[in-house]
């Protein structure tokens, strides 16, 4: 079995990548490719704690798969969104929108 520092280290690195790209870009697509990379550092670590136990239980694996099907759909309302607002404007800055202000 792998050592569980390993996934962690991964993880640890995804989830970093995720939050200076969170903070840092104001880009819609980027923001939204960050989001997607913290979900993959929560699946990692998911997937690892479930592969800690002596017997492996599958229920850390139908989990990740949920949250997977849960990140599917709100990259594809995301992408959703992001084409409406490129279509409006040209550019997809989230600082600079105000068109869609209710």
């Amino acid at each position: 079995m792998e050592p569980l520092t390993s996934f962690f280290a991964v993880s640890v690195v995804l989830l970093g990548i995720g939050i200076y790209g969170l903070t840092t870009k104001r880009n819609a697509l980027r923001i939204l490719f960050s989001i997607e990379l913290i979900y993959n550092a929560a699946n990692l670590n998911i997937i690892a704690f479930a592969r800690l136990r002596d017997p492996p239980i599958v229920t850390g694996q139908v989990l990740v798969l949920f949250t997977i099907a849960l990140a599917a759909m709100e990259a594809s309302v995301g992408l959703a969104i992001i084409m409406l607002v490129s279509r409006l404007n040209v550019d997809i800055d989230l600082r600079k929108l105000n068109r869609l202000k209710g």
